[in-house]
């Protein structure tokens, strides 16, 4: 078995959030994590610490504090009694004639954020050599199957143009360091 640990200084996640009325985007850090590779068959589990929830688009000090602490509060991902999510790893199969510079890979992995699990599926770019391996690209996600309500119209139809929408997607750079063979 090929052991990968994950890079947490130079692996990266980040999130775009979307409102009727403009969007947001920022971090959140890898805090561990590897990935197993036994005779072509991929496994293991990512874990994100969710009290490193960051907004990058905002240059007002007290308005960007302002959405950071309301994405990590109980209104939206409760970052201190849900401190992590996770990512299990349940299968990485090639792409059948995947086109040179596009996804490579096809991924199946239950996430789990504040305590709720659901299945997901994505297509990234998966590379490895000796010791290394990355894996670039995006997933979006429903918040509401996770519990985050707030300013969804699914739950508040009448919440008019103070809607956020439902579904935000985390892009990824993912760099394993190869720790056993």
């Amino acid at each position: 078995t090929d052991v990968y640990k994950v890079d947490t200084k130079n692996s990266n996640l980040e999130w775009v959030g979307a409102k009727l009325t403009g969007k947001h985007h920022g971090t959140i850090n890898f805090s561990g994590g590897e990935i197993r590779v036994l005779s072509g068959h991929y496994s293991g589990m990512l874990e994100v610490n969710m009290k490193t929830i960051k907004d990058v688009d905002l240059k007002d000090k007290s308005k960007k504090a302002k959405l950071e602490g309301h994405l990590k509060s109980a209104d939206f991902f409760d970052a201190e009694k849900y401190p992590k999510s996770t990512f299990v790893i349940l299968s990485i199969t090639p792409i059948a004639n995947a086109q040179t510079g596009g996804p490579t890979h096809h991924i199946k992995g239950n996430i789990t954020i504040k305590d709720k699990t659901r299945p997901v599926e994505f297509d990234a770019m998966l590379g490895t050599d000796k010791d290394r391996m990355t894996c670039t690209g995006s997933v979006v996600i429903d918040r509401t199957e996770f519990d985050v309500k707030y300013g969804s119209k699914k739950f508040f139809p009448s919440i008019g143009d103070k809607i956020i929408y439902d579904e935000f997607t985390l892009k990824f750079t993912l760099i394993a360091v190869r720790t056993s063979a």
